[in-house]
């Protein structure tokens, strides 16, 4: 039987401001990826959250991105010196690693949000400064990653424990990274749609672009956005299509160990 991972991000809610449903979504996945404050969280949002996955057994993972409250951190920001998008990332895990030791949590792993996991995805000074971040604070933190990117590769030179990521809700380019939002058919909503492509990804080992072309990639974790109203459904349908087809849900701190 194969194991894969099941994430979300989560966490991201911000003062009054509610993003996505993780209560929900909490009883449904494996691992979740918790926002640190720059693109959404805040420390009361960062402490509900990190309770909601204690409650449920999920593993918990920092998940810093832009300092971009207004854009969700979904809007690239050019002209940042690699050596102080290092320092934000420092900082950012080191607020949900205090919180989750004042809950007597572990952060078991890292994840770039957003438009810096899209920019370091194919830059590599914005690559190497995200690793350097991590392998800095706590070199024991699996390193979520895009198989083929340029932040596998900054992992890979540094040392880190690699999980490659696969996304339910995104279409991918012939290069195996993301299509662009600004691209009609670039998030997928259906859940009819989006659940047979991933157990067909999981079970092929292998991801399938918009144009059709195969590309042979390792599947650690798969991520189902947490902001994206169809979210909930599409993880719980999901995680009974992988069930089924013989897929074990594990928290990747626990597969990856």
């Amino acid at each position: 039987m194969s194991t894969v991972d099941l994430n979300s991000d989560l966490g991201e809610s911000f003062g009054a401001y509610v993003i996505g449903n993780d209560e929900e979504m909490f009883k449904i996945i494996s691992s979740a990826n918790v926002g640190c404050g720059f693109h959404g969280g805040d420390p009361i949002v960062m402490h509900k959250t990190l309770n909601l996955a204690k409650e449920n057994n999920v593993g918990v993972g920092a998940h810093p991105g832009f300092y971009d409250l207004w854009g969700f951190g979904r809007r690239p920001i050019q002209g940042e010196r690699p050596e102080d998008v290092e320092k934000a990332m420092i900082y950012q895990i080191g607020a949900i690693q205090g919180m989750a030791t004042a809950l007597d949590m572990t952060v078991t792993h890292f994840k770039a949000h957003g438009s810096l996991n899209n920019m370091a995805s194919v830059d590599e000074g914005l690559a190497m400064a995200t690793a350097r971040a991590v392998k800095a604070v706590d070199p024991t933190l699996l390193f979520v990653v895009m198989p083929g990117s340029e932040l596998e590769k900054a992992g890979e030179k540094l040392g880190l424990r690699c999980a490659r990521e696969i996304f339910a809700d995104r279409a991918y380019d012939d290069d195996g990274m993301l299509v662009s939002r600004k691209i009609e058919g670039s998030m997928i909503h259906d859940p009819a749609i989006a659940v047979p492509r991933i157990v067909s990804f999981v079970q092929e080992g292998a991801l399938t672009s918009v144009s059709g072309k195969k590309i042979p990639v390792d599947i650690d974790t798969i991520c189902v956005h947490g902001d994206n109203p169809a979210g909930v459904a599409m993880a719980g349908q999901m995680r009974d299509a992988l069930s089924a087809a013989g897929v074990n849900i594990q928290p990747m701190a626990k597969t990856l160990a």
